[in-house]
């Protein structure tokens, strides 16, 4: 998807929200335990619920991966019944050295055909670019993070330099080849650094998790973090797909989409 229509659509559905699939066996309701596809089942419905206000969909891969094959197939199936018009993200968190780097871009942009993938970029640019070789895909890359681990990292200052290491890490992404296509994850439970974030990349998209059962505020992450293309994701996995039956998933989606239409 290219940035222009990934920015048409949030215009036209006067929406930034990115709805996570963190679709966990032991949480949906048995109702969908007794199909031959759990997993697809229940994401058929999510689906459904909240496509006319979500503007795109965040698998998050370890909840497949951990079901082994039939987890894969699951995913596949659902990727295939997401509106095209609706921007994909393989919640990933890939990192490896470059051959390695391209089978996993292979495996997500050619085979599994997501928009977009997350990445760490610990190892540096090798292991980053081979995702940015592929035409209209987007490499989405760890900034600000909302687990309480991210202080052991992120927010160490960097020697000779009034940045932090999550600052060093957003301004030397952006010089790289094709870092138009770049975003980053910028986690709405640290509001007092999205400014900073935002600073250092004013023109990149950032994919914001944490709002809601997090404890992150959509209102923060607006003052902070908008741009002229308002250049937000905000994602909510389980305050919306667990809310309840289908009706109770589209209120909750319609409810955070309202919040967002406001905003704008």
């Amino acid at each position: 998807m290219t940035r222009t229509e990934l920015i048409q659509n949030i215009r036209d559905k006067e929406s930034f929200l990115c709805v996570g699939l963190d679709t966990d066996i032991q949480k949906i309701p048995d109702q969908f335990k007794k199909e031959a596809d759990p997993i697809f089942a229940f994401n058929k419905m999510v689906i459904e619920a909240t496509s006319d206000f979500a503007v795109a969909y965040k698998p998050n891969l370890a909840f497949y991966e951990s079901l082994g094959p039939k987890g894969w197939e699951s995913l596949q199936r659902t990727m295939e019944i997401i509106p095209k018009n609706i921007f994909t993200i393989a919640d990933a968190k890939r990192g490896d050295i470059g051959n390695t780097a391209e089978m996993y871009a292979k495996t997500f942009f050619e085979w599994l055909n997501f928009d977009s993938v997350t990445l760490s970029p610990y190892m540096g640019k090798d292991s980053v670019t081979p995702f940015l070789k592929y035409e209209d895909k987007w490499a989405i890359v760890l900034g600000i993070t909302s687990n309480p681990g991210a202080v052991d990292f992120q927010f160490q200052p960097i020697a000779n330099s009034s940045d932090l290491l999550f600052e060093k890490v957003i301004k030397h992404a952006i010089s790289w080849d094709n870092s138009d296509r770049i975003m980053f994850v910028a986690g709405a439970t640290r509001g007092e650094t999205l400014a900073k974030a935002r600073k250092a990349a004013p023109n990149q998209f950032f994919l914001v998790p944490g709002v809601g059962a997090q404890g992150g505020s959509l209102e923060d992450v607006w003052q902070h973090c908008k741009n002229p293309d308002i250049g937000l994701l905000v994602n909510s996995s389980r305050g919306i797909i667990y809310a309840g039956d289908e009706k109770a998933v589209h209120s909750a989606a319609e409810k955070l989409r309202n919040e967002m239409k406001a905003l704008m």
